[in-house]
């Protein structure tokens, strides 16, 4: 009797996402939530923000607070070790983590940048999953297999998942065996509550978002989105935005001939932010030349991290 009514009462933990940059975390966390949180792009580095996401479940009743993390390899700059500190600090006070690693063709059993956040997973002491991604990239799923072999050698992991975060494949297998590994309980009464960040940081990260998906290799790694404004009332949002690059030259592909980049990117940020909050958004967004900001520790954590000027 006891055992069973333990098992019907929810469960709920905190479980942190770790792995290689562009390696699917923020997509995942936007499929196993059920909402675009994360912002996505093909380039490496997007993640910049230990993002929660709460993940819900009724049958069986399940709790999850998801933290995305920016993509841990070694660094090369000092944003880059700023970020790394964002993710290993994510790792404090979790209940499990989920460690995500991709398939790939080439036929590795094991990716060797994978090795670095395999540690940061391994440090934080507490029971790990094993998310291998992109499974509907493999022609032949039996590559899977000297894959899982690789990996179920190297750690006594709770669970090896293959899945599919842009597909869904094994999202719902994926789910279950990270809520067998937290304890009974109740994170938050509200169960609309999806994440613990306001709407206005949502907001920059989607100009953020624009920017990247826009602008030139060159320019995307020294992009800073720092908040001017932010009223909002039923009807409509008001939004201002600077955008941070580094150098001089990022300033002019930015605004591009005519001002056409700026407004494309500003086009696009404020269409996603009307999606987002649900009404009328009108944007405004200025550029800033801060030179050589991505080298400099504090600078970097103030704007890539803090948001703050």
């Amino acid at each position: 009797m006891g055992g069973r009514s333990t098992l019907r009462r929810p469960r709920a933990g905190r479980v942190a996402i770790v792995g290689r940059p562009n390696v699917g975390k923020s997509t995942l966390l936007n499929a196993l939530v059920g909402q675009k949180l994360a912002i996505v792009t093909p380039r490496p580095g997007t993640t910049r923000h230990a993002l929660l996401g709460v993940v819900v479940r009724e049958r069986p009743p399940l709790q999850i607070a998801l933290v995305d993390t920016p993509g841990i390899g070694r660094p090369r700059t000092a944003l880059h070790q700023v970020l790394q500190e964002e993710a290993r600090g994510a790792l404090i006070g979790v209940d499990a983590v989920l460690l995500l690693v991709a398939a790939t063709e080439r036929g590795e059993a094991i990716h060797p940048t994978d090795r670095e956040a395999f540690a940061a997973a391994r440090s934080a002491d507490r029971p790990i999953v094993l998310a291998i991604n992109k499974i509907d990239r493999l022609r032949d799923r039996r590559r899977l297999l000297p894959v899982l072999d690789a990996w179920s050698r190297e750690h006594p992991f709770a669970a090896l998942v293959p899945i599919s975060a842009r597909d869904g494949d094994g999202l719902d297998r994926l789910v279950d065996e990270l809520g067998r590994l937290l304890e009974p309980g109740r994170l938050f009464d509200d169960p609309d509550v999806l994440t613990d960040r306001p709407e206005r940081f949502f907001c920059t990260e989607l100009v953020r978002e624009a920017v990247l998906r826009h602008v030139r290799d060159e320019v995307p790694y020294g992009v800073a989105v720092l908040l001017d404004a932010f009223e909002a009332d039923e009807r409509m949002a008001h939004v201002a935005v600077t955008i941070v690059v580094e150098k001089p030259s990022h300033k002019g592909i930015v605004i591009g001939a005519r001002g056409r980049m700026l407004a494309r990117i500003g086009r696009d940020a404020r269409l996603a932010m009307q999606d987002l909050l649900g009404r009328r958004v009108r944007l405004e967004t200025h550029v800033k030349v801060i030179e050589g900001w991505t080298a400099d520790p504090e600078r970097a954590r103030r704007l890539a991290v803090a948001g703050e000027r």
